[in-house]
């Protein structure tokens, strides 16, 4: 899946490969770290990242929140704009 956003060295992915995959979430890489995040509330759930990191996901999250659920309701991928 390509990534759907980009920011600060940080990669955004969201993968649909059934509707089982659940609770909606988004799978964040930075470097050779990776780490998943709800939807729901941006909080990390699995894998590990830096406390920076962590933040700057948790603030995409929450500004995008509803954008994140359309591409996972409907199972279509967009470009999001990355954080400033």
């Amino acid at each position: 899946m390509p990534a759907i956003s980009m920011f600060y060295g940080i990669l955004i992915y969201m993968y649909l490969t059934s509707k089982d995959h659940r609770p909606p979430h988004i799978h964040a890489f930075y470097g050779n770290l990776e780490a998943v995040f709800l939807i729901s509330d941006g909080s990390l759930i699995n894998g590990k990242f830096p406390k920076k990191g962590i933040a700057m996901v948790k603030e995409f999250i929450l500004k995008y929140q509803k954008e994140l659920m359309d591409m996972w309701d409907t199972e279509r991928y967009y470009k999001l704009p990355p954080l400033e």
